[in-house]
């Protein structure tokens, strides 16, 4: 059966879903279906996390090799210089921005079993292709549209995911889908250290390999992904009748995944017009930057610090293992609270700590340490702050732009920081360090800027709630309701 809802205080710590009907009947209408909600979450987590925690591993695998092969001589056979590979890796995040919300459009109007393998079949042959580029003007176009390819992945992937789960159950599994993030950075280093050794195969040295084989098995798991991606669940064939009947319930107890919406543009502009929308993507724009200089830029890091090409390769691997295992500590401690802000201020307080270590040191053993500290910082505080607007966000169409939106924003951070690592700035790298410091900081003051607007909102709703005599409850909530502007929508802080 499932749990009563769980009421909190009126200065704004989350009460989860909407308040409307008696969580007694709630409680008596889901207690009429002969399922166990614990066995049905699980079902639920091996059928629909591994494909597309699988799919996003391979993406960021097939957007980060590039720091890989550099190592293995992609700059010197293409002919170009360390600031030519820059404007690559900022062409991938420009095709990433610009087609982020018209890529979470799509989905909302086609499936995801359509829309999701068919974005990764086209960023795997673009990936592929990318280990036979000839010259600059090659490895620019194919940067651009590798960017274009990935850009709808992510963000579907969360609003896929809160159409299927109550709202304090959504950050585990997004912070859970996220870890393909670190696991990539680790299984990216053991690749290219292998691969690697194929140079002078066909007549290719090894960071063509790197691209041609990782982008190969990326086109051929796009063809499994067409069978192992399920649509919504009003469709999904994996469920049984009663247990579509069971989530549906549940889900209308506790948000707006269930209730009929078609699409409209009106929708559209109200993410726009939401000032929160707007702070959940400069969170995340204040955590992109450090997160993707750290993943294209790790292995020239460590390299720098006086370890050969292969040896930085190999040492790629321990700070993502770390920053996978906390990320889940992390999810797991943030779900049982229902805090996120606490969280994300903390892990990001974390990773500037590796960022001073890094800019105060050049010791091998202790700057490698900062490195270790910064990835464990940032991956555990990007897994909740992505996981927010999914929480928040009311409305399935102005839901799904928010999340294309804040992913959009967030990554402007990632087209500056491409730019930070330059040549003459090497081995310190104080330019590119300093930046993600500065941007680290300012997250911590961002979340707290939301923190405190979440909890404001919450308390405003409160005295609604209590002026129009509403009780606190959960359940349908009846056609007049106003999305995250009903008073019985409480956001979770």
């Amino acid at each position: 059966m499932a749990e009563a809802p769980e009421k909190r205080d009126v200065a704004g710590s989350p009460k989860q879903g909407f308040q409307n009907a008696s969580p007694a009947s709630s409680s008596v209408a889901e207690a009429n279906f002969n399922i166990n909600e614990k066995a049905l979450l699980r079902k639920l987590d091996l059928r629909l996390l591994p494909p597309v925690t699988l799919l996003y591993l391979l993406s960021f695998l097939d957007r980060s090799n590039v720091g890989n092969a550099k190592l293995e001589g992609l700059t010197e056979d293409l002919n170009m210089s360390g600031n030519q590979y820059l404007n690559g890796l900022t062409l991938y995040f420009v095709g990433y921005v610009l087609f982020e919300i018209p890529c979470n459009i799509v989905l909302k109007r086609t499936t995801p079993r359509f829309w999701l393998p068919t974005l990764t079949l086209v960023w795997g042959i673009v990936s592929t292709l990318l280990g036979v580029v000839q010259n600059y003007s090659g490895y620019l176009s194919s940067r651009f549209f590798l960017g274009v390819a990935e850009a709808g992945l992510f963000p579907g992937v969360v609003f896929y995911l809160s159409m299927w789960y109550k709202r304090n159950e959504q950050h585990f599994r997004i912070a859970l889908f996220f870890t393909a993030a670190s696991l990539a950075g680790a299984f990216g280093g053991i690749l290219a250290w292998g691969i690697a050794h194929m140079r002078g195969a066909g007549g290719y040295n090894g960071w063509r390999w790197i691209f041609i084989l990782e982008g190969l098995f990326t086109v051929v798991f796009s063809a499994i992904a067409y069978f192992w991606v399920y649509n919504w669940p009003s469709t999904a064939e994996f469920v049984t009748p009663e247990e579509r009947e069971f989530i549906k319930l549940r889900l209308k107890n506790d948000s707006d995944s269930v209730r009929e919406e078609s699409f409209s543009w009106e929708s559209v502009f109200k993410a726009f017009k939401d000032v929160k929308v707007w702070l959940y993507g400069l969170g995340f724009h204040t955590m992109a930057l450090p997160m993707y200089t750290l993943s294209l830029f790790l292995p020239t890091i460590i390299k720098e610090l006086g370890y050969s090409a292969a040896q930085a390769q190999l040492l790629t691997v321990p700070p993502y293992a770390v920053a996978t295992i906390l990320t889940l500590i992390v999810a797991v401690l943030s779900e049982r609270t229902r805090l996120r802000a606490p969280f994300i201020i903390g892990s990001s307080a974390l990773a500037a700590i590796g960022y001073i270590i890094l800019l105060a040191q050049h010791t091998p053993g202790v700057s490698y340490f900062g490195t270790i500290l910064a990835a464990a910082g940032i991956y555990p505080a990007v897994a909740i702050v992505l996981s927010w607007p999914a929480n928040n966000v009311s409305g399935q169409t102005k839901r799904a732009i928010a999340n294309a939106m804040q992913i959009s924003i967030g990554n402007c951070g990632s087209v500056i920081g491409t730019q930070l690592y330059r040549t003459e700035t090497q081995p310190r790298f104080f330019l590119g360090h300093g930046f993600a410091l500065g941007y680290l900081i300012a997250n911590m003051v961002v979340t707290t800027i939301q923190f405190f607007f979440l909890r404001r909102e919450n308390a405003k709703k409160e005295q609604e709630r209590e002026r129009r005599g509403l009780t606190a409850f959960m359940g349908d909530i009846g056609e007049d309701f106003q999305g995250d502007e009903d008073p019985r929508w409480i956001f979770q802080t």
